[in-house]
């Protein structure tokens, strides 16, 4: 019998004698287990004493821990934690340097444990210990293991930070601005730093007013990974808690005293790996500088600051080399003009570019971007903005409009105002290879973004989601008479520009019914696949949702009566129908006819190009590339070609598309295939089926037919002289059972004609066939169905008339083929691909047959 789960096998030890094995009881107090122990080995005063573990951690067992304990476990008998601090508490004041180390070593392992240093700051340790410090008279060892036991005493948020005098932080500053100091306390002196900072903005204002950035560099340009780990880790802290108006001063000093190269060539570059810590600190070091672009990030544009505005006029003046006359020509033909150069830049209002920077983000942030492209990187960006302005088909790609989606963009990708994860250690060593590094970021995305464009043979109405608003914008400033010029209008001009109208994509929407938008289908596309009028289009009659059900999953439906055949694939010519009801689906009903059907094929086919960009830039910064110059070659082997490659090489090789979004994926669209199955079955019933009649005697080559109603409420069957070609009307059919009337279906050796005595041994191969229908009190319509096919198809249907579920294996089979289909065209990649209008015709038939054998 197995021992109560309460009483515990383990060993105990007691210095000078030997470990004994006992049996502790859970529900005992602890005190009185430490009793029975000490009495064990004849110990008086068991209160003085206590247990912990023999391990390396040596913890105090208490009342709260005690449960931790498990069997087998080694044990300590050992002083209690309140003699153990009253001990080291005189011990550490002894005038023996010898006692007072090792007091002071013991104190420093001790205080980890919070039972002990919760006794010993009990006992004002704390405070004795800031007195030991301040007096200055340890150094070395001795000191080491005093701020060591400081801070083991401090992690434990027992006492507050902001109790510690000015004295004790200029001692604790002093020992990190000396230039040589024993590296044991440089470094536990710059964790009391940190940890002041972090914790109180009070100590914030004097340690800031302590130490300096230029006494921390020398830290970091030593050989000790722990140092320089702290150095960067105060830094950080002075970053992060410095008030928003002195972040900017920080940075400039950082800049000045080329931190940043610094760590660099010592910590990066240096000679030995960096650690999980070094990581995270360099990992903060990068977002806190990334975060001073949130104010940029976040000031809108005013329209009515010269100096915003000169910069937009120094954009003109670098693309087109021209200079800002205000007082040549007339107001008219200078706001014709400006307009005209403003479109080839790109901007999205041509009329007031300032507009397009009241969007936050990114805001003024996007503009800076652009000048600094502009004078840094001057050939690639007249060439970008002239490459793109005199090209005429629609494929230009627009520098303002995609410069500012791109900083956006990259403020999203480097998380640019968030605060830095505890637990992030992604830093990027490219970041801290230049000291503009966000712009010069930003330089290569832009160049990547237009090359991309190229590539996908985007047009500017990839950007259309703005546009609206943007033509509104534009509407509003030519009748205000806000143009962007460099001399003030005087009045509203009586001739506006007219802006470029492009076509502006309708907003998503909840999923209408599907018949109410087949009738804005373009009419080329309302033919069927087989070249036979649909039940849509030109005509605007809606089609039943039996039809729509089946040219949405790939199904085809003849035009004659309302069988519906065996399931066929249909031609990929045809995709774009499928496709574009999807789309149709999706918008607003009232303004889809404005769409043509180039649009459809555009929005259907064609990704976004941001999408891919920022895929282009995810996956080069995966690769933690070392420079700005390598992450640029990064991309270059990234093309979009490359990007289609990699997605479909990486959807090949997920199992059965078990990642989590393609799961979520494949449930909703679940419902909607087994909607697709049911009518297909009930179809099939109404077609109806010929069955061979048996009895328990022998086997009759007499046949009987059975099919359902078209209204679905009513079984027809009769018997039939012979094997009927084709289908059977319902008036030759003379009985009727009301589908109303079933009770159930029952198949296999459940039905009664296989119970029937010796029916089951005559009829084993059709066993797996035989299905009866139920009704009334004890009436059974009997089946034998001619294949397994048809037995899945009626019992299918049968039991999806009585809303049961359909559970043959040729449903499970039929909804993974379709499921699998439908995933399929949803995650195709068909950019760039040319989509026909019409199926492809049927090639000829070869003149022999002789390749299909081999002939060797």
């Amino acid at each position: 019998m197995p021992p109560p789960a309460d009483i515990l096998k383990v060993a105990i030890e007691w210095p000078g004698a030997f470990p004994k094995l006992m049996e502790i009881d859970q529900k005992k107090p602890l005190s009185a287990i430490i009793k029975e122990v000490c009495e064990g080995w004849q110990l008086p005063n068991h209160e003085t004493f206590a247990l912990q573990n023999a391990d390396s951690t040596n913890f105090y067992i208490t009342e709260k821990n005690r449960n931790n304990i498990k069997n087998g476990s080694i044990l300590r008998l050992t002083t209690s934690p309140g003699q153990m601090a009253m001990l080291l508490h005189e011990r550490i004041q002894s005038s023996s340097l010898d006692v007072k180390l090792d007091a002071l070593k013991d104190l420093a392992n001790s205080s980890r444990d919070i039972t002990f240093a919760q006794e010993f700051i009990n006992l004002d340790g704390i405070s004795l210990l800031t007195q030991m410090v301040e007096s200055g008279t340890d150094f070395g060892e001795m000191l080491s293991f005093t701020l060591t036991a400081f801070v083991e005493l401090m992690d434990h948020g027992i006492v507050s930070w902001d109790t510690f005098s000015v004295a004790f932080i200029k001692k604790i500053a002093s020992f990190v601005c000396k230039s040589s100091m024993d590296s044991a306390v440089l470094q536990r002196s710059l964790a009391i730093l940190e940890s002041m900072v972090l914790n109180s903005q009070d100590l914030y204002q004097k340690v800031a007013q302590e130490i300096t950035i230029g006494q921390l560099m020398p830290h970091l340009q030593g050989t000790d990974q722990d140092i320089q780990t702290y150095t960067i880790a105060v830094i950080n802290a002075l970053f992060l808690k410095a008030p928003e108006e002195k972040r900017q001063e920080m940075a400039h000093i950082l800049a000045q005293k080329q931190l940043r190269s610094i760590i660099l060539t010592n910590v990066i570059r240096g000679p030995k790996p960096i650690n999980e810590e070094m990581a995270h600190q360099l990992y903060m070091l990068q977002v806190l500088t990334f975060n001073l672009l949130e104010d940029r990030m976040m000031t809108k544009m005013d329209p009515q600051d010269q100096a915003q505005r000169d910069i937009i006029f120094e954009l003109r003046r670098i693309a087109f080399d021209v200079e800002c006359e205000s007082n040549s020509g007339s107001i008219e033909k200078r706001k014709s003009m400006y307009t005209r150069d403003y479109k080839k830049l790109g901007f999205i209002n041509h009329v007031n570019p300032a507009v397009d920077f009241t969007q936050i983000p990114p805001g003024m942030l996007a503009l800076d971007n652009m000048l600094y492209f502009a004078r840094q990187h001057q050939d690639s960006y007249i060439r970008i903005v002239l490459e793109n302005s005199s090209r005429e088909d629609k494929h230009e790609c627009p520098f303002g409009r995609s410069s500012i989606e791109l900083t956006k963009m990259l403020c999203e990708i480097l998380k640019v105002g968030e605060l830095p994860s505890e637990n992030c250690h992604d830093f990027h060593p490219m970041f801290f290879t230049h000291d503009r590094s966000f712009e010069e970021f930003f330089c290569i995305c832009i160049q990547l973004l237009n090359k991309t464009w190229k590539e996908m043979r985007a047009t500017s109405e990839d950007f259309n989601k703005s546009a609206a608003p943007v033509e509104r914008h534009e509407q509003a400033s030519a009748r205000s008479g806000q143009w962007l010029v460099p001399a003030p209008a005087t009045a509203a001009s009586s001739s506006t520009p007219n802006p470029a109208q492009g076509i502006c994509r309708p907003p998503r929407h909840s999923l209408p019914s599907p018949p109410s938008a087949f009738a804005h289908l373009p009419a080329r596309l309302s033919t069927s696949p087989a070249g036979h009028p649909a039940t849509w289009g030109s005509n605007g009659v809606e089609p039943s949702s039996r039809t729509w059900s089946y040219y949405r999953c790939g199904l085809t439906q003849p035009s004659s009566g309302n069988a519906l055949q065996r399931t066929q694939l249909r031609p990929s010519g045809v995709l774009l129908v499928t496709q574009c009801l999807d789309l149709l689906l999706s918008v607003k009903q009232n303004a889809i006819e404005a769409w043509s059907i180039e649009a459809l094929k555009r929005l259907c086919f064609k990704a976004q190009v941001m999408q891919v960009v920022r895929e282009q830039i995810t996956r080069a910064l995966t690769a933690k590339p070392n420079s700005l110059d390598q992450f640029k070659s990064r991309l270059q082997n990234l093309s979009y070609t490359e990007i289609l490659k990699i997605r479909q090489s990486e959807r090949m090789n997920q199992e059965d598309f078990q990642s989590r979004p393609i799961v979520e994926l494949r449930e909703k669209i679940q419902p909607e295939i087994m909607e697709l199955i049911k009518q297909q079955r009930l179809n099939r019933l109404c077609e109806g089926t010929c069955f061979r009649k048996i009895s328990s005697r022998r086997r009759q080559d007499k046949f009987w037919y059975c099919r359902l109603s078209p209204n679905h409420k009513v079984l027809h069957y009769g018997d039939l002289e012979e094997s009927p070609q084709g289908e059977v009307p319902h008036d030759s059919l003379q009985d009727k059972l009301p589908v109303a009337d079933i009770k159930a279906v029952v198949t296999g050796k459940d039905c009664p004609h296989m119970k029937e005595k010796g029916a089951l041994k005559q009829n084993k191969e059709v066993l797996e066939l035989a299905f009866s229908i139920l009704y009334e009190s004890d009436e059974y319509l009997n089946f034998i169905a001619p294949d397994k096919h048809e037995y899945c198809v009626w019992t299918d249907g049968l039991n999806a008339l009585l809303g049961k579920e359909m559970t043959s294996e040729f449903t499970r089979s039929d909804l993974d083929t379709l499921l699998n289909m439908e995933m399929k065209l949803r995650l195709l990649d068909l950019e760039n691909i040319q989509i026909p209008e019409a199926p492809p015709p049927i090639p000829k038939e070869p003149s022999n047959y002789d390749f299909v054998y081999d002939c060797n």
